[in-house]
């Protein structure tokens, strides 16, 4: 494509920032609301307005080691979600992680957040999946819940904050690409303006992304529709590689046919998952934590159960979860939304009866590779974390691997504020030590956003977008689930790669500008495509079971000597790092030194 002419460039407005954020859920806004604290310039661009972003799903709580209603210490967190990773999570960063839960939980408090209450006036906190006391030997109370509409509550709290400090929100604007200068280094985004189909360059001394998860590149999942993957898009297309991508975490209780999340604060207030016979069968796999085992555990869990013939339904295609024995009091005042969830999504009063509900899924562990600081990382000249000056990644876009290869339920809302705050921090250090000047943007700057425009609105025939995009879902529903085999990803590499030129082929029959929500799902399936690429890819490469990356070839009993459950620590304790051009893999060593204390062991996981 040739150069933007001097007239081109005349139409496109130029707006400077000290920092822009891409993404206004919860990192983003904490990330924002440190920055403004600090007196710099911040702009927050959101394709949705802020308090609908994805982080309103979050629903059980935010996991803090606070210990108001039983014996917890941060020391314990840490083991479980290493433990709950299956040993791939960097131990330095979740070592900061669990250390700052209890002091971010607090400041949330002060700020004004309404969590549920103790009769002493502490805050409330429910059990969840796979957090423990005294390593291991029984549930903890970690969640600190605002009932089941925790993530509502912080996303309010948050953007009250950001009115009151100034932040400037730029609402239903999408980012298109990152600008890179010949040196590499990161000077803004471009992005659009649905309103208007206005074309904008944002340009920043610090770009942070904080732009969610892509779970929309599978057929059922509990994601928004907004959620499809922009940051990794950006960053894949710009060279960045995308760390871990194998690992996806299904939920253990989505409604059966909806895919709408019950949040595992359910099974935290003492609901049941029951199989046809009435039996609550989480006993039998883990007969220490049942219903609290992590998510991938419960899930495999579930799975088995209904491919032994005790699945519920006329098709026994789901399980039961059976809240009735909690009583009406309790669930109006603790599950109110899930009381609203099973009537409208499952027509079940789950005051009455239980809820059918599946694994879907939910989450991604992997990301933009990041450190502590949420600057990302990348490997160059021998150097495994080479940071990539200014550029940060926050929140499920981001990987600073917290979660390995299977996240704690809690952790993510944790994820989100803890490494909101300190992207921030960092960034205002940052900010405050360099030159007042902005760097000349390159020549090149709207080549590839205005490519990608311009060909949407000069074609006249080609494949429909939303057409595309069920064709990835259906590959990666079918051969990136539950359980895997190397059969199975191997052909979902071959499908996958074989859409691309249907990818490529996406024509737009409405060419209006105003509001033109045809045009962002046509852009939105070129980050669809990158993310199900850098999915199944990694998968089909990854020889091992570990966490959510269950493939059955590699299955062994939890007592072999070396491979415990299919993990071979010898040879897979390590990341993925998938790179867009090639499909290539890299790989880089897991960072297995904690900060203070000793590094946890590798040992087979049991609940």
């Amino acid at each position: 494509m040739a150069a933007l002419s001097k007239d081109d460039m005349s139409n496109i407005k130029t707006l400077n920032f000290d920092a822009v954020i891409v993404g206004g859920g919860g990192s983003g806004m904490r990330a924002s609301l440190q920055l403004a604290r600090a007196g710099l310039k911040v702009a927050v661009l959101t394709k949705v307005f802020p308090t609908r972003s994805h982080t309103v799903a979050a629903q059980g709580g935010i996991g803090a080691s606070l210990g108001n209603m039983d014996e917890d210490n941060w020391h314990y967190h840490f083991y479980d979600t290493v433990k709950g990773g299956d040993w791939l999570g960097d131990e330095d960063a979740i070592e900061f992680m669990t250390r700052e839960a209890p002091k971010m939980v607090y400041e949330l408090e002060h700020m004004g957040m309404p969590f549920d209450r103790n009769a002493d006036g502490t805050i409330y906190q429910r059990p969840f999946g796979g957090h423990s006391s005294n390593y291991g030997e029984k549930a903890v109370p970690r969640a600190c819940a605002a009932a089941d509409r925790t993530g509502h509550a912080l996303l309010h709290t948050l953007y009250q904050k950001n009115l009151e400090m100034g932040t400037q929100f730029f609402v239903e604007w999408i980012a298109l690409d990152l600008i890179r200068d010949d040196d590499g280094e990161v000077l803004g985004v471009t992005a659009i303006d649905q309103e208007t189909g206005t074309v904008g360059v944002f340009q920043a001394k610090a770009t942070l992304f904080a732009t969610g998860g892509a779970g929309r590149i599978y057929a059922a999942s509990t994601n928004a529709y907004i959620n499809t993957g922009d940051g990794l898009g950006m960053a894949a297309r710009a060279g960045i590689p995308l760390q871990d991508m194998e690992f996806w975490q299904f939920h253990p209780t989505g409604v059966a046919g909806a895919g709408v999340l019950l949040t595992e604060g359910c099974r935290g207030e003492g609901a049941v998952l029951r199989n046809k016979n009435g039996e609550p069968f989480m006993e039998r796999y883990a007969p220490t934590l049942k219903d609290l085992a992590p998510r991938d555990f419960v899930s495999r869990s579930m799975d088995q159960e209904i491919k032994e013939g005790r699945g519920c339904g006329p098709r026994g295609d789901y399980v039961l979860l059976d809240m009735t024995h909690l009583g009406k009091e309790r669930i109006m005042k603790r599950l109110p939304s899930v009381f609203e969830i099973g009537k409208k999504f499952a027509n079940v009063d789950c005051t009455k009866e239980p809820i059918p509900v599946v694994p879907t899924i939910h989450y991604q562990m992997g990301g933009i590779p990041t450190n502590i600081h949420g600057q990302v990382v990348v490997p160059k000249d021998g150097e495994p974390n080479v940071v990539v000056k200014g550029l940060y990644a926050i929140g499920e876009c981001s990987c600073v691997s917290v979660h390995g290869a299977n996240r704690l339920g809690t952790n993510s809302l944790l994820d989100l504020i803890v490494f909101g705050k300190a992207a921030g921090d960092h960034i205002t250090e940052t900010v405050r030590n360099s030159s007042s000047d902005y760097k000349p943007l390159p020549s090149h700057v709207l080549q590839r956003s205005m490519g990608r425009i311009n060909k949407l609105q000069e074609s006249t025939q080609g494949e429909n977008a939303q057409d595309v995009a069920d064709a990835i879902r259906a590959v990666m529903q079918t051969h990136a689930g539950v359980f895997r085999t190397q059969a199975l990803m191997d052909e979902g590499v071959q499908q996958i790669m074989a859409l691309e030129p249907r990818v490529k082929n996406i024509h737009l029959a409405d060419k209006s500008q105003v509001f033109n929500t045809a045009r962002i799902e046509a852009l939105e399936v070129e980050n669809l495509f990158e993310v199900a690429k850098a999915t199944i890819v990694s998968a089909a490469a990854r020889k091992e079971c570990r966490g959510a990356h269950t493939v059955v070839d590699y299955e062994y009993p939890a007592d072999h000597p070396t491979m415990a459950n299919g993990r071979n620590d010898e040879e897979w304790r390590k990341h993925t790092l998938w790179y867009s051009v090639d499909n290539r893999l890299e790989y880089k060593p897991v960072r297995t030194k904690p900060l203070t204390v000793d590094p946890v062991p590798p040992k087979p996981r049991t609940f």
